[in-house]
């Protein structure tokens, strides 16, 4: 009798090579996940410098007077009125005091994601979000509070005013963006 010699993969040989491409896929399904996940969070901290840095270059475009006029720790929590008077055009110029009810007013908008309508709601803006405005002679500080996807080490350090921006209590998924600046 002759035996067959036969040529291929074995059953488990085959079983085996599947193995191994589904582990492969699905390593590769969760790294897109939470590549999704770090952008996220990597747009929202972005967001939160590019709003801090905002409300400073309206302070310091508005009369150095004003500044302590913009002073705040609950920004974002609940918006204020529309100013009755807008200064967003050159027919409707205004006063440094007008300026800066309309630089907080759109800033807090901003701040919301209410200037971003996706039908009726606001489809931009940070989540959670709490801005704080400090004033010392002419250094400014804007902590601006929102709330992460995932639970870490709370931003409430010492207990000052700076760091408790946007509440007093510990939070692992508040996140913090403090900016310091000088307005001569």
């Amino acid at each position: 009798m002759k035996r067959c010699s036969n040529k291929g993969m074995t059953f488990i040989e085959v079983l085996i090579g599947l193995f191994i491409l589904v582990t492969g896929v699905l390593g590769a399904v969760a790294m897109q996940a939470s590549a999704k996940k770090g952008s996220f969070d990597a747009m929202q901290r972005s967001l939160a410098s590019a709003l801090a840095q905002d409300i400073i270059d309206r302070m310091r475009s508005n009369d150095p007077t004003q500044l302590a006029s913009y002073v705040g720790s609950d920004y974002g929590v609940t918006l204020n009125a529309e100013p009755s008077k807008r200064c967003n055009s050159t027919a409707s110029l205004c006063l440094p005091a007008e300026m800066v009810t309309n630089d907080l007013y759109e800033w807090e908008l901003a701040l919301t994601g209410a200037d971003v309508k996706n039908g009726t709601s606001n489809a931009g803006g940070l989540v959670g979000a709490t801005g704080c405005i400090g004033v010392s002679d002419n250094a400014i500080t804007v902590v601006i509070t929102w709330e992460g996807r995932t639970k870490i080490q709370d931003g409430q350090k010492d207990g000052s005013n700076v760091s408790d921006c946007g509440g007093s209590t510990a939070n692992k998924k508040r996140r913090q963006v403090l900016v310091e600046a000088f307005v001569s």
